[in-house]
């Protein structure tokens, strides 16, 4: 195969894990309306939380009504983002609406709070797998980035936030307060789940090591751990002196091996550890650029 071919077929996966990834985000995000959301009566901020309004007041499908409202803002917009990224979002918005109304599940449970908590779970992770195959399920995310272009001063994230505020309110208004404040949690659950889908679920830790013992410390993570370490140039602020502070990606599993090992050699070292979201390469989860 030659080079132009493998180039040509890892475009491929590429392209088709992302329309895969939206596929199964549409039909997760589309199941939490019939399941939770829409016999709740939670709307949950966008479009769909306006037509989740609209389908309390006059019986409207939630799906189709949302779509209909999200073409025109596709036609306004699309010249403010790539015209890959709006195709991918035109189709992921029409496999969306489609999929709230298309799957019939009764649903699953009478509690608003469960329904609240569960519905913003399923949404929050079909969004996130939408968000990773490239697309958006909303024409509001180019009028966001229009508006932006037009007043710098209003950010996409404010602008997408006071719609959300806009359609609370309105829940509030013509469905009622209890309804709106659970409209809120569901908002608030669904975006920490997105966060977890686009960030992955990795407990991984990044340690940094500063320590005199550097170099025996650097030998001792090869030759216990496996593990590759990147020095970083540092200066000690009242010391003066230069040495290099010890990064190293560990599984939760090893970092009590590393905290022995420093010990072992540095008992005065200075030590800090932080999450690390996702790790990517070699000893880790394969950087294929898939996403």
């Amino acid at each position: 195969m030659s080079m132009t071919d493998k180039i040509r077929s890892k475009e491929f996966r590429a392209k088709l894990a992302a329309y895969v990834q939206m596929v199964v985000g549409c039909l997760i995000g589309g199941a939490a309306y019939p399941l939770f959301l829409v016999p709740g009566k939670i709307a949950p901020g966008g479009l769909t939380g306006l037509a989740t309004i609209l389908n309390h007041l006059f019986g409207l499908p939630v799906g189709m009504t949302s779509l209909v409202m999200n073409i025109p803002l596709f036609f306004l917009g699309y010249r403010a983002m790539g015209r890959v990224f709006v195709f991918r979002s035109f189709v992921a918005t029409v496999l969306f609406s489609v999929a709230i109304d298309a799957i019939a599940l009764p649903a699953a449970t009478v509690d608003p709070m469960l329904g609240t908590i569960f519905g913003g779970l399923l949404l929050g992770i079909g969004l996130g797998l939408i968000i990773r195959g490239g697309a958006t399920t909303g024409g509001t995310d180019m009028i966001a980035r229009m508006v932006h272009q037009r007043f710098q001063f209003i950010t996409v994230g404010m602008f997408l936030l006071l719609i959300d505020c806009c359609v609370v309110l309105a829940a509030a208004c013509f469905i009622g307060i209890t309804e709106a404040l659970y409209a809120l949690i569901c908002i608030f659950v669904s975006s920490k789940m997105i966060d977890t889908v686009m960030l992955g679920l990795s407990s991984n830790k990044a340690c940094f090591i500063i320590t005199n013992s550097w170099e025996r410390v650097t030998q001792r993570i090869f030759q216990d751990l496996d593990r590759g370490v990147t020095h970083l140039s540092a200066r000690g602020a009242y010391s003066g002196m230069e040495r290099p502070v010890i990064l190293c990606v560990t599984s939760p599993q090893e970092v009590a091996r590393l905290k022995n090992l420093v010990s072992e050699e540095d008992e005065q070292a200075f030590m800090f550890i932080t999450d690390a979201h996702e790790a990517l390469g070699e000893g880790f989860t394969a950087l294929s650029g898939d996403q």
